[in-house]
């Protein structure tokens, strides 16, 4: 394909721009034709941007699809409930689809998503953005390598970063179960499935975890606490006050993320954002929001072979998402902290430390997860024009047993018990409570 591949986003918000700007970086390979959003705001900035045709900007995504296929792939960046549909019916359409994680809430949506695009024979990358940073794939070479022996123990540590939880787990889109989606799946199916990568795609035969909602409860609202940190008066002692994540950022002119998130409707200045604090979900105090998913989590999973793994998230920490891993192998442990690989040899008794190369364009918004943004697009973009879906890391099938292994995860947490993989004995109930609300 010599021309540039043609794209389509649903979903114009905060990932669909995101992605959309490789088209903006690099118009020779990539070209946005259409959009679809029911916000008028978000999609006609998306059009503006892109040149795109009147006819080709739609209120919803079923008008696209009811047309003469008139791209080769789509972007689907619609909230985590509204992923299936749209999914499966592109798919059909013979679109080459781009999804963002998770693919969808429950198991066989997921599963319908995976056949729906292996029956159409279409692509289907899924927005694991973390398999394509280049230190993360450094870090499976080096154990397919066997620079550390056989894997027998993965650690791994998600920090989401106090104010990240306030804004994305708490007040955001991503704070209670019933309207997007339960905690290890919305902010943490990246991180299982990078366990499950480095342990080889092994099948897990066991799982169990645990976790709560801590802290972000009606019950710890201070004293003289206001409803709104603008009306708050010990708002200056609360390192969760919006006042302080948005209203401070954007008088220093940073009116990126997380700041752009909270004006839907316009571009933010001190004018918008102290609207939105004062009116919309983004100004409450985090103590009477009606958030209810886990602040805290501890997975813990055996793999075929005996390979080990134990995963925590964490709300509470400094660091906002800089993962922490340990894979210890019979002749050596690896360490990764988010910035660089270390290897430590036991038969020399040497440690050897190892980078990567990153090319990823340090502008725009494709510089989001240490580049890893840009090289999910540019792999993806690739596998479309080139016909390659080997290019792509975050495939069907193995992205479908990560996701799976998520929802076995929270089946363990609800009904607090160790749950055997592909056990259905207990499989009803829970489709039955991970959709109860």
């Amino acid at each position: 394909m010599t021309s540039p591949v043609r794209v389509i986003v649903v979903g114009a918000g905060s990932r669909g721009e995101v992605y959309s700007q490789f088209a903006s970086i690099y118009p020779d390979r990539a070209k946005v034709v259409g959009v679809a959003d029911p916000r008028k705001f978000a999609r006609t900035k998306l059009q503006q941007q892109h040149k795109i045709a009147d006819e080709n900007v739609f209120e919803d995504w079923p008008g696209m699809v009811e047309r003469e296929r008139f791209a080769d792939a789509v972007l689907i960046c619609t909230p985590d409930r509204l992923h299936k549909e749209p999914a499966v019916a592109f798919a059909k359409k013979g679109y080459h689809v781009l999804l963002e994680k998770p693919m969808a809430t429950t198991a066989d949506d997921c599963t319908a998503i995976v056949e729906a695009c292996t029956q159409s024979g279409v692509m289907l990358s899924v927005g694991h953005v973390l398999r394509y940073d280049p230190l993360i794939h450094k870090i499976k070479e080096l154990i397919d390598a066997g620079v550390i022996g056989d894997v027998i123990h993965i650690q791994h540590l998600e920090p989401v970063g106090f104010y990240h939880f306030a804004h994305s787990f708490v007040r955001g889109n991503w704070r209670n179960e019933a309207e997007s989606s339960f905690a290890l799946l919305a902010k943490s199916c990246h991180d299982i499935d990078l366990i499950h990568h480095w342990a080889g795609a092994r099948r897990c035969v066991k799982v169990s975890s645990f976790g709560s909602l801590s802290h972000f409860t009606k019950e710890n609202k201070p004293t003289g606490a206001a409803d709104r940190c603008l009306d708050c008066s010990i708002e200056k002692d609360c390192p969760y006050s919006a006042c302080k994540i948005y209203l401070d950022r954007v008088k220093q002119g940073l009116i990126g993320w997380p700041t752009s998130v909270i004006c839907p409707s316009s571009y933010p200045d001190i004018e918008s954002v102290t609207e939105a604090l004062r009116t919309g979900p983004y100004g409450r105090c985090v103590y009477d929001c009606d958030n209810d998913v886990c602040s805290n989590q501890v997975v813990n999973m055996e793999f075929e072979g005996g390979v080990t793994a134990a995963f925590s998230m964490v709300a509470f920490t400094e660091a906002i998402c800089q993962r922490k891993t340990t894979i210890y192998g019979s002749k050596g442990e690896l360490s990764y902290d988010g910035s660089g690989i270390r290897v430590f040899d036991f038969l020399t008794q040497s440690a050897t430390k190892h980078t990567a190369q990153n090319d990823a364009p340090t502008h725009l918004g494709l510089s989001g997860h240490g580049g890893a943004d840009y090289h999910l697009m540019n792999a993806f973009i690739s596998a479309v024009a080139n016909n390659d879906p080997s290019l792509i890391h975050s495939g069907p099938e193995e992205t479908l047993m990560s996701h799976l292994l998520v929802f076995e995860a929270e089946r363990s947490r609800l009904e607090s018990r160790v749950v055997y993989c592909g056990d259905t004995s207990h499989s009803k109930t829970t489709e039955n409570t991970l959709t109860r609300k």
